[in-house]
């Protein structure tokens, strides 16, 4: 027999004449209770939902979530030919696709960051991810003679996008500590470039199936709805702070003000934001541009016709998001584990790592498009190591964050990370490559060649940012341990009174 907290009974749940509350204590047996009364449908069922919130079934659906939010992002790209042929636009007008979706998400980030510190979390994540659904699913019947209406469309998303990537991982945060935060971490970071490349899969496979790119939009939103509804039943709200048992400690919240001007203060936090903001820029480029660098690469090479069809062939789209999805998983697993072996050398290791793997990442970025004119296969090895490299630091950078802000901050440091590395980095991106390789494009008679050769010097821009973003993770490196130092010892003094701490401990 198992006893509610109301005092209602739940018939059939234990063979033994033990008692457990919904928080885990035993108690004795109790015999039959006149007062007691059997539980009714809901609350049972609230019951059972109470049992299932484990931490580790919570990050799993955040991570779902994390998944779907990118497969929705890189949807679009899967399908970015297609989209710039019905609304006959240049190739600057198609990054702004990109460009006003990140703009408008990094300007709601810190609004949902300031959010995520004061207010119920889950709730802002299911209100976010049911408005960006919605409003996906309404795009894709939008007509060729509104393409205003359908960037407009896409900045809506980004503000619903936005109040899940400034949110969850604060809860992920609250729920595990040290390696295990890692691990989860690094789980849940693995969703950007497993969903990116899911999406460029969705978006292209949903066309050709419907002989329709416009279906490519309306798979993701039912998916991102189950997410919703999932995170509503089954992720708890733990209390700030928690995992690092500091929980019963936070007793006031600074103003946001106090928040910015000691996350200023705060040279990790700083050099790290500048870093995610060279890899959120060659991301966000490459992202939107590679597959079609690859096929007018093809058509240079003389394998593929232009394409003149109402549907064009997404085999490079398809490949793109396979090595992304596979590139991804090797390196959050390469990057965990790199990190966790080296902090055993030295306590730098986090952003060292970091550094590494961006200066080796932008080695190979550069011979893409060395090899992309002779050799398709080539440029293909060259992105799948490149972008592997590029991914190690995903879930590294967000521990770095993790270790050096207090926990009553952490929302609203991401938020604010957030912000600062669209606003530096794919924000533009995309429309910047656009606008170089249109003038480019300009200068010189149109031809396959200089279409081709045009996108791949605007590119060459990525590999110079991403080497100053390993710049920024070596000066990360130099204040790492004072900043986490800082940060563990700004909550000590929060602590009871040494006498009560006594009388606690007794």
């Amino acid at each position: 027999m198992c006893v509610e907290s109301d005092g209602c009974e739940i018939e059939g749940c234990s063979s033994s004449d033990e008692v457990r509350t919904l928080s885990g204590s035993m108690s004795p047996g109790l015999k039959s209770n006149p007062d007691l009364h059997p539980c009714k449908p809901g609350q049972k069922f609230r019951a059972a939902l109470l049992r299932c919130r484990s931490p580790a079934a919570a990050a799993g659906i955040l991570s779902f979530g994390n998944v779907l939010n990118y497969m929705d992002r890189y949807t679009v790209a899967g399908v970015l030919l297609d989209i710039q042929r019905h609304y006959d636009v240049s190739d600057s007008g198609i990054g702004l696709l990109q460009t006003v979706f990140i703009c408008s998400f990094m300007v709601a980030a810190p609004i949902f960051g300031y959010l995520g510190d004061r207010f119920n979390r889950k709730v802002i994540l299911s209100c976010g991810i049911f408005f960006w659904s919605i409003v996906t699913l309404s795009s894709s019947f939008i007509g060729k003679e509104y393409y205003w209406l359908f960037v407009l469309s896409r900045g809506l998303v980004g503000i619903g996008e936005s109040s899940y990537s400034s949110i969850s991982p604060t809860i992920i945060g609250d729920l595990f500590t040290n390696n295990s935060r890692t691990m989860m971490l690094s789980v849940f970071y693995l969703a950007i470039p497993l969903g990116s490349g899911l999406g460029y899969i969705l978006g292209s496979s949903a066309k050709v199936a419907a002989g329709d790119w416009h279906w490519a939009l309306r798979v993701s939103p039912l998916l991102g709805i189950t997410a919703g509804t999932l995170i509503l039943l089954f992720v708890p709200e733990p209390k700030r702070g928690s995992a690092d048992q500091m929980g019963g400690r936070i007793k006031t919240r600074t103003s946001w003000l106090c928040d910015m001007k000691a996350l200023a203060k705060n040279r990790s936090y700083v050099f790290s934001s500048l870093a995610s903001a060279a890899v959120s820029f060659a991301t966000g480029a490459f992202g939107m541009w590679i597959p079609l660098y690859l096929a007018r690469a093809q058509v240079v090479q003389k394998t593929v016709e232009p394409c003149t069809k109402e549907i064009c062939s997404s085999t490079d789209s398809l490949i793109f998001g396979a090595i992304t999805c596979v590139t991804g998983l090797l390196g959050v697993v390469i990057g965990a584990a790199t990190t966790r072996l080296c902090r055993q050398k030295t306590e730098r290791a986090d952003p060292l790592v970091c550094a590494v793997s961006m200066l080796g990442s932008a080695i190979f970025i550069c011979l893409i498009f060395v090899v992309a004119k002779k050799s398709i296969v080539g440029a293909y090895v060259c992105i799948f190591i490149g972008e592997t490299l590029l991914f190690l630091n995903w879930a590294i950078t967000a521990d770095i964050l993790m270790f050096v802000v207090i926990p009553t901050r952490r929302a609203t440091a991401v938020a604010f990370q957030s912000f600062t590395s669209h606003l530096l980095g794919d924000a533009g991106s995309p429309y910047l490559i656009g606008l170089i390789s249109d003038a480019l494009q300009q200068s010189y008679a149109t031809s396959a060649l200089w279409r081709f050769l045009s996108l791949g010097y605007a590119l060459m821009l990525c590999p110079f940012i991403i080497v100053l973003g390993g710049m920024f993770f070596l000066a990360t490196a130099l204040f790492f341990l004072d900043d986490r130092d800082k940060a563990e010892k700004q909550l000590p003094s929060e602590r009871p009174p040494s006498s009560q701490k006594k009388v606690q401990v007794s």
